[in-house]
């Protein structure tokens, strides 16, 4: 049976170590100085927010190694920001013309939701996620 990664273009593999590195730099820009200030002002949720993208951070920068292993991540970065705009974007945008912070998120989300699918190996995606047995719910 042939191995499922070979399938996986040279280019394919590029793309997503390119779109692991913009998750990790983008977010240690964004977030990473955040995370380090005093937490006298911090909102208990915003700081749980934070906290969460900072290990978004850390395992893109391990999805840029095994792109491949860390697609999972890929899944979630896509489905967060899909459900952010099902569920706050677009309701927004609808309600009339938005602030300039909530337009500004609702840009990046968008590009998120396009290029997140853009850059996945579908047909790896369907072998290894879809069509593959499940593991074994007990030992044998």
């Amino acid at each position: 049976m042939p191995d499922p990664k070979q399938d996986v273009s040279t280019l394919r593999l590029y793309l997503l170590r390119a779109l692991y590195l913009l998750i990790f730099v983008g977010l240690a820009l964004q977030i990473w100085p955040l995370i380090v200030r005093p937490l006298e002002d911090l909102q208990l949720m915003r700081g749980v927010v934070w906290s969460v993208l900072t290990a978004v951070s850390l395992l893109a920068a391990l999805g840029i190694r095994y792109p491949l292993r860390m697609l999972p991540l890929l899944f979630l970065e896509f489905l967060w920001k899909a459900v952010w705009m099902l569920a706050i974007g677009l309701p927004r945008r609808a309600a009339g013309p938005m602030d300039a912070p909530t337009a500004e998120t609702f840009f990046a989300v968008l590009m998120g939701i396009v290029i997140v699918p853009l850059a996945l190996p579908w047909r790896y995606v369907w072998e290894n996620y879809v069509k593959a047995p499940a593991d074994r719910w007990r030992r044998r």
